[in-house]
């Protein structure tokens, strides 16, 4: 048995709608999978692949919990997504075989410090610390896909202080869920407990303390949080 030289860290988890929780092995994000938020970015969503980048496990935010201003920026904005939760793992994946791997779903946001990544891309530099921050994913309750089957279509919407921001439906992702599934398969071998932010749509925006966040995803649930 290994002997520790500190103790091991909690293993970070999501809370499961009806009890339990979820273990959070890694998390992936999508980046610009509706079209029409690739184009408010500057990018032409019709000439590009899928790509990804990672928030740590630990930057999950659950149980409607606050959400601290990060520090190093000016400039927070919301993107409202879809979550994945794999039950099973593997690597090349077939697009056919891919939501067999799907443990559930949730409603989340993924909080991106827009001038740090603004500035890392300007400079062709890693826009991690954009991204990756502490407290950048709030999440809302984990939703066994056993129970509400594999959402491909639905409401997904961001309200900031009970005014709508982001407004569309999941038919307009780029990539869907299975085939998000089967190119990450491509580039890692996935694991149990691994999410995906399946990516957002338009509408992205700054938001700042004090400012009440709660999203939807029609069929599957709600997330909430509110900046301090």
């Amino acid at each position: 048995m290994v002997e520790f030289v500190l103790p091991p860290p909690a293993t970070p988890a999501i809370p499961v709608a009806g009890g339990g929780a979820f273990p959070v092995r890694r998390v992936f994000c999508v980046g610009r999978n509706y079209a029409a938020h690739a184009r408010e970015m500057g990018s032409d969503p019709d000439r590009e692949p899928p790509f990804f980048f990672m928030k740590p496990a630990d930057a999950l935010v659950t149980d409607g919990a606050d959400t601290p201003y990060p520090p190093a920026t000016s400039d927070l904005h919301h993107e409202m997504e879809l979550v994945v939760a794999l039950g099973e793992g593997g690597a090349d994946i077939a697009v056919a075989d891919a939501l067999a791997h799907v443990w559930g779903y949730a409603a989340g946001l993924d909080l991106t410090r827009r001038d740090l990544q603004g500035q890392a891309k300007k400079e062709g530099k890693p826009w991690d610390m954009g991204k990756g921050f502490d407290h950048s994913g709030p999440i809302g309750l984990l939703v066994p896909a056993a129970r509400i089957g594999h959402p491909a279509r639905g409401r997904i919407a961001l309200k900031v202080n009970g005014k709508i921001r982001q407004e569309s439906d999941l038919t307009h992702l780029i990539w869907s869920v299975s085939e998000t599934i089967a190119h990450l398969s491509r580039l890692v071998r996935l694991a149990p407990g691994d999410l995906i932010f399946t990516g957002t749509p338009e509408g992205v925006a700054a938001v700042g303390r004090g400012d009440l966040l709660e999203g939807e995803v029609e069929g599957v649930g709600t997330v909430r949080t509110r900046i301090v």
